[in-house]
């Protein structure tokens, strides 16, 4: 028993020293905007120009109305161009890529000019009915959901594809997108998937209803917002989602959320609530 218990006691030894840590992350508001906005829906920050675009409903969120516009807002809350693009149906997932704005607009994916302020042309998206929203890679692929369809598309160089479906990938309702490196993340009926280059989606981590916006942290680290009035930090590696955030007592939604990923600050539209809220992110080990 004695030279087992020694030789235990040396393996033990041998073991390299486990330290688990927890992790905590909150959000602080920083400010509010005024409430000229038109059922915002999205935000995407410029961090080139330091401007934040808001994609305005302006209506019924699927409606083909032409009430939709883009706001321009500075990152410390105030509205330097309400009806900075007009034209629009209802406007939803925004991404950019070189000097220009990509909007999903209903049936469309709308090229903004960011320079003129101005609408270079719009993409139809076959048989495309209720996009939501959109992520670009590097090379200038847009990625962009159908929520009604049940679809993802891409669209390369003008010319749109379907990338994932119901049928062929088991896709139920996707909203938020983002391209990453190791694979195309997807919010699709309360869950965050992982597309792999075989179109298989690999279920990641379940949130809760509503997911609609993705924002990437650090490492395996995102913000998930839920349109209801719920933001989770998600970790991906773990597979845990916290949630951070809770507005439905006030009945504010939390729409597509935009992030700053150097200041850390979460940028909240609040659809009806006709404003968007800014929080600082906190994580603490």
């Amino acid at each position: 028993m004695k030279l087992k218990a020694a030789i235990l006691c040396l393996s033990c030894a041998a073991l390299p020293l486990l330290r688990v840590s927890a992790q905590t992350a909150t959000l602080e508001k920083k400010w509010t905007s005024d409430t000229t906005l038109r059922v915002p829906e999205s935000v995407y920050l410029d961090a080139k120009s330091n401007v934040l675009y808001i994609a305005n409903i302006d209506g019924s969120p699927w409606a083909n109305d032409g009430k939709g516009f883009i706001s321009k807002m500075s990152p410390d809350g105030r509205i330097s161009n309400l009806h900075w693009v007009n034209g629009l149906n209802s406007p939803k997932g925004m991404g950019i890529h070189g000097n220009r704005l990509y909007v999903a607009d209903m049936s469309e994916v709308v090229e903004i000019d960011i320079a003129k302020g101005s609408i270079v042309t719009k993409h139809a998206i076959p048989d495309a009915l209720n996009l939501n929203d959109l992520s670009i890679d590097p090379k200038g692929v847009v990625y962009v959901t159908d929520s009604k369809k049940k679809k993802v598309h891409t669209l390369i160089n003008g010319k749109s594809a379907v990338l994932l479906d119901s049928a062929n990938n088991g896709v139920k309702g996707p909203n938020g997108v983002l391209w990453r490196p190791d694979g195309l993340l997807l919010l699709d009926a309360g869950a965050v998937y992982r597309a792999g280059k075989d179109g298989k989606l690999t279920k990641l981590v379940d949130v809760t209803r509503g997911t609609d916006g993705i924002e990437h942290v650090q490492g395996d680290e995102y913000i998930v917002s839920c349109w209801q009035g719920e933001v989770f930090y998600v970790n991906l590696k773990t597979g845990t989602a916290s949630k951070i955030l809770d507005t439905q007592a006030d009945k504010l939604q939390t729409a597509d959320i935009g992030y700053d990923a150097k200041k850390k600050i979460v940028y909240v539209p609040t659809f009806f609530g006709n404003n968007v809220s800014a929080y600082q992110l906190n994580v603490t080990k």
